[in-house]
């Protein structure tokens, strides 16, 4: 069997992963053992935060909603109850962006919700 060299291979994975680490502070970026555990970290935080970000997100929906409707005489809870007994289908963010952007609209929607 002929015998297969693997620089290229191997020149080109330390590459790959040394560009991923761009930016990074000390030998994280230099040094490939360092970088190594340091791609995995980043990839670790990036997968955690990304499911983060929508509760995070959700909860300031629900903030602005309630302060949206609050100057309308309603609590959050109360709103949310009468949009599902009114069937609205209208979710929280599309909601608070009506709220911040169009509050002409949002009273609409909230008389509609009232009667």
């Amino acid at each position: 069997m002929p015998r297969v060299k693997r620089g290229t291979t191997h020149v080109k994975k330390r590459k790959k992963l040394l560009k991923a680490t761009k930016g990074y502070k000390w030998g994280r970026k230099s040094k490939v053992k360092l970088a190594k555990a340091a791609v995995a970290k980043a990839g670790a935080y990036a997968l955690r935060d990304r499911r983060t970000k929508k509760r995070v997100n959700r909860r300031l929906w629900q903030v602005r909603l309630n302060a949206a409707v609050r100057e309308r005489g309603l609590t959050y809870s109360q709103f949310i109850h009468l949009l599902k007994e009114k069937n609205i289908d209208l979710d929280r963010k599309v909601l608070s962006q009506i709220a911040l952007e169009y509050p002409e609209v949002f009273d609409k929607i909230v008389e509609l919700v009232k009667s």
